[in-house]
């Protein structure tokens, strides 16, 4: 915290925005590994498809450190905002959850905010002048993270059709701009770019990508490529921007369409969202059966936990158009019964059908 900020007793905020799929959630927990003890209050949007990203972020890693952050408020110092993008519920969940901090402000010496994959930074940040906020919080900075390799193929997110189903699912939005003009939106307000998945760049593709960021960008704004979330702490806490004095100079689509009268009605596509729940399940079945249903199925995402035969870890499973990533995060907690739950997004699932699949993976 900087000395003009500790005079004011203002607690320093990060909020974290990006594209479903750009690694918000990696970076966000590899921060809180790092962070030397502080005391951090997160606040996540995550449109309440199970809490499997808050989830994460409670549990340690097994690498974690031994000053990682000391999670405070809310449950185990996570709010979760689930009804809607929060760009577009800014009075009615933002500011309850920032006054309750402003109360403990006190026990927090930082603020993390996750945003959706569809929030625009800018309503967001002009709540840190809100009264009752500005006095006590100010806007560390605000950073875009962005997917290396969509970027680099000419993409914006790594999974269009995930974006849009997210889209189609929040009722509250206010906003329906094209993915470029989100981008922009999101890079716009960015006081740092972080580059995500660097490692499956070559160098041809790292040029493409700084020049498609760098063009949206000013000078001043700094880009970081990364690997599975790893930046120094330096780099993410401490940039002091106080974003909320310049936010209203920003420029936003969204602003201009609103000026020319431009409607906002969003395409209320139908899209499927399946919670699964099933017991201990085989490891290699599982991949199996998530496999099938995604060349069997129009799946946008899957995302999930399960327990394994004979494994005392939990493991991560998460699936973003074709592609299948797993890992084992921590030990099953002795008050925990080991199960697996599975959210899965797309068109035209047939629950009986999904589920059958994924049985076949039980023992």
């Amino acid at each position: 915290m900087s000395l003009n900020n500790r005079l004011l007793n203002k607690i320093p905020t990060t909020v974290v925005t990006g594209f479903l799929g750009s690694g918000k959630t990696t970076l966000l927990a590899n921060l809180l590994k790092k962070a030397k003890g502080k005391r951090i209050a997160v606040i996540m949007n995550e449109f309440g498809e199970l809490d499997i990203d808050s989830d994460l972020l409670r549990s340690c890693p097994l690498e974690c450190e031994d000053d990682a952050a000391e999670l405070v408020g809310g449950e185990d110092g996570i709010y979760e905002l689930a009804n809607g993008c929060i760009c577009c519920t800014v009075e009615e969940e933002f500011l309850p959850v920032m006054e309750k901090l402003v109360e403990r402000r006190d026990q927090i010496d930082h603020i993390l905010i996750e945003t959706s994959g569809l929030a625009l930074p800018k309503p967001l940040v002009q709540a840190f002048n809100w009264p009752g906020i500005k006095e006590h919080c100010t806007v560390d900075a605000v950073i875009t993270v962005v997917d290396g390799p969509a970027i680099a193929a000419g993409r914006f997110a790594d999974d269009e059709q995930k974006v849009k189903a997210q889209r189609a699912q929040d009722e509250s939005l206010d906003h329906d701009p094209s993915l470029q003009e989100l981008l922009d939106d999101q890079l716009n307000s960015a006081d740092l770019v972080v580059v995500s998945k660097s490692d499956l760049l070559d160098d041809a593709e790292q040029t493409r990508v700084k020049e498609v960021v760098q063009k949206r960008l000013p000078s001043t704004v700094k880009t970081a490529y990364i690997n599975h979330g790893n930046v120094p702490l330096e780099v993410l806490i401490g940039i002091n921007a106080e974003s909320e004095k310049a936010i209203d100079a920003v420029h936003n689509h969204h602003d201009h369409h609103h000026a020319h009268g431009a409607e906002h009605d969003h395409a209320h596509d139908h899209f499927d969202s399946l919670v699964i729940s099933l017991g201990t399940v085989d490891q290699d079945k599982l991949k199996l059966a998530v496999e099938k249903l995604l060349s069997e199925f129009n799946l946008f995402r899957v995302k999930g936990f399960a327990a394994i035969d004979n494994k005392p870890m939990r493991q991560v499973l998460q699936a973003v158009g074709k592609r299948l990533e797993v890992h084992f995060d921590r030990l099953w907690a002795n008050d925990e019964t080991p199960k697996t739950e599975l959210v899965l997004i797309g068109k035209g699932l047939q629950q009986d059908a999904v589920m059958a699949i994924l049985k076949t993976a039980e023992v």
